[in-house]
Order: structure tokens, then C-alpha cells, then sequence
């Protein structure tokens, strides 16, 4: 895959209309995120949109339920067709693993491939206080990350969500074929915004993430099209 296809760019706008509108002013880019605040609005038929389009979809709604209830959502998600879809890691092996074959059901039946089911770790903007005294997780952040993603490999499911500070370990971990996302992803020459635990766009790749989410630094430039081919520049050089 080349830098541009390994760039998932998020849609974290409110109607399938404005995404759609960015999708336009960004005709390099291949790989896009639907959140909860677009699906919510308008996620089945800009799914839709999307794929007409030949766009690759990360489908970034983070279920965490009840075994039975993860199993359902995913798939039913799995039926549209999109290619990374998002778990919370902290769901036990036991509905980890009820979404992975959940999933692969759900895509057989719609005859279809199957979506990459990611285990969300820890948050980005979460910082190791926050972890600590709100959430009450008494391990660093570092072995927690790693527990969960441990966990979701051991259970079935195809990769994980992590920040930069985390690849390299979960690289060695869970080996080559597991794919890692990587959020928290900022420029040298952007702001990091909400983001606790940033790195460079090249420096994620270096460390072994599989695809990168930037967000702000490209799709609140005044070119979001310039910028985008910016971050590919970086990368390559």
C-alpha cells in the first residue's frame, strides 16, 4: 500500500452532506472514518455513498455491551460492507470474542468479506492520571494497553487501536499481521488539540502502525487537499 492508503481520514462532521462535501475537497484520499455522531445522523446511507465512490471505510462506533448484544451489532455492522470496525477492548475475551465470529457470520451471509474488528484501548485524550483516578485502572497505561490488546488477539480479533506511545510494544506483542490504528497522529507543524500522547505522522509509520486517523491538521486547513498531500510529503521524505 502506498502513505495515501495507509491514511484514514475522519468524517467528524454532523450530516452525510458535509461529509460528502469533504470527501470532495479531498480527492486523493482513500480511507475514511464514520463516527458515532455521523452514523448516528445519516451513517448507513453515506456508508453507502462511500462505497460507490471506491472509498475504504473505518466504521469507528466502539460497542461495548453484553456478549449478546456486541454479537448483534456487529453483525449487522459487518453487513455494510465496511473494512475496520471498532470494540472496546475492555469488554471481556468472552464478547470479544462473540463480536469476531459475530462479524464473520453477519459478512458470510451478506456474501462479502468480513471487517477487521479493531479492540479500542485506551483513549488518546486519556491521560495516566485520568486513568488512574477516574477510571481506577491501577496499571500504567503502557501495561494496560498492553493487556487489551493481548487479550483481543488471543480472542480472535484482527487488531487494535492504540496511541503512538504504544506501537512499537504492541508491534512486537501481537506480531507482524495484527493490524494497529493509530489516533494521536499530529504533524510537526500542527497543533495537538485534545490529544495527550502524539507523534509524527513518519515516526507511527516507522514505529509500525498500519494505518494512521489525522484528523484537524488536514480537514480544518484552509486546503484540506494541500495539507493531506503535506502529511504524504512528510512521510516519504
Amino acid at each position: 500500500m502506498t502513505v495515501a492508503d495507509r491514511i484514514i481520514i475522519p468524517l467528524d462532521v454532523p450530516s452525510a452532506e458535509a461529509a460528502l462535501a469533504l470527501v470532495e475537497r479531498l480527492p486523493e484520499a482513500r480511507f475514511f472514518k464514520v463516527g458515532l455522531e455521523l452514523f448516528v445522523a445519516d451513517g448507513p446511507r453515506l456508508i453507502d455513498e462511500l462505497k460507490q465512490r471506491d472509498k475504504r471505510v473505518f466504521l469507528d462506533l466502539k460497542f461495548h455491551d453484553i456478549p449478546n448484544t456486541m454479537a448483534g451489532a456487529c453483525r449487522s455492522a459487518a453487513r455494510y460492507g465496511v473494512d475496520l470496525l471498532t470494540v472496546h477492548g475492555c469488554a471481556t475475551r468472552r464478547g470479544l470474542t462473540a463480536a469476531q465470529q459475530a462479524a464473520e457470520a453477519g459478512a458470510a451471509a451478506a456474501g462479502i468479506a468480513a471487517p477487521t474488528l479493531l479492540a479500542v484501548t485506551v483513549l488518546t485524550s486519556i491521560s495516566p492520571e485520568e486513568l488512574s483516578e477516574d477510571v481506577k485502572v491501577r496499571l500504567s497505561v503502557a501495561d494496560y494497553v498492553a493487556h487489551l490488546a493481548t487479550q483481543a488477539r488471543e480472542s480472535g480479533i484482527g487488531g487494535a487501536v492504540c496511541s503512538p506511545q504504544e506501537i512499537t510494544t504492541l508491534r512486537q506483542l501481537c506480531g507482524p499481521d495484527f493490524t494497529l490504528v493509530t489516533p494521536g497522529v499530529r504533524p510537526d507543524w500542527s497543533e495537538t488539540g485534545d490529544q495527550s500522547r502524539v507523534m509524527t505522522p513518519r515516526d507511527a509509520f516507522a514505529a509500525g502502525s498500519s494505518y494512521l486517523v489525522i484528523g484537524r491538521p488536514i480537514t480544518q486547513a484552509p486546503d484540506p487537499a494541500a495539507a493531506f498531500a503535506r502529511v504524504i510529503q512528510d512521510c516519504q521524505g
